[in-house]
Parts: structure tokens; sequence; C-alpha cells
């Protein structure tokens, strides 16, 4: 289990760090065909700049998965960046939801269920 566990942070750390990159320095072609809602959708967020704190945190989690320190708190932030992205994919572009949506919760959860004992106090009702 813990090489599957170790598997799964690297995977999830590069998926992040590469397309958290890919926020700033756009290496990834967009795809033809885009719905006009999720060209409107991304057109508004780079428009804001609101893309680089995205792609700044997923970098900065990304990389920590890499290197392995600060693991639950990079899972904590990337738990909502994960919900984020679910609702984009849910929302306006369901039938792009296999594989990689997906695939990024499987490795969230590979993840985060071995330290599940650290994210207790987050999870207490009263402290």
């Amino acid at each position: 289990m813990r090489i599957v566990t170790l598997v799964a942070r690297i995977l999830l750390g590069l998926i992040f760090f590469v397309f958290g990159l890919n926020g700033f320095l756009q290496f990834v072609p967009v795809p033809p065909g885009l719905p006009a809602n999720v060209v409107a959708f991304t057109s508004l967020l780079m428009s804001t700049h609101y893309i680089y704190l995205t792609a700044g945190v997923q970098v900065l989690c990304g990389a920590l998965l890499l290197i392995g320190r600060y693991v639950p708190l990079a899972l904590v932030a990337l738990a909502a960046m994960i919900v984020n992205i679910l609702t984009f994919h849910i929302t306006m572009m369901p039938q792009t939801l296999v594989p990689m949506p997906l695939l990024v919760v499987i490795l969230w959860f590979l993840v985060a269920w071995p330290l599940r004992a650290n994210f207790a106090g987050i999870l207490a009702a009263k402290t």
C-alpha cells in the first residue's frame, strides 16, 4: 500500500504541477470547438488574472506533493481545487468528466486515506 500511495502522490503532484504551470505558460494547446460557455468562463478567468492565483496554488501544491513535504496541507488546498474542477466539468463539459477529473479524485483519495489521522482536527465539531 505504501508504494501505491507513493505513486499516487507523485502522479497527483505531476498533474497539478504541470497543469498549474500551463496556467502561466499556456503550453497545452486549447482544443478546438469548445462550447461558448467554456470560452466565456476561461476568458473571464484570464482577463481578471484569477487564473494566476489558481495556477499558483496548483504549482505550489503539486511541488509539495512531489517533494513530500507538507502533504496534508497540499491535500487540503487541492481538495478545494478538485471540487472546482469537478464542478466545472459536471456543469460545463460533462463529456470530459472521464478520465482526468475522476482520475484526480481517485489519486487524491489514495494519497489522503493513509493520512486521514492528520485531518482529525479539521473535521472536529468542537475544538
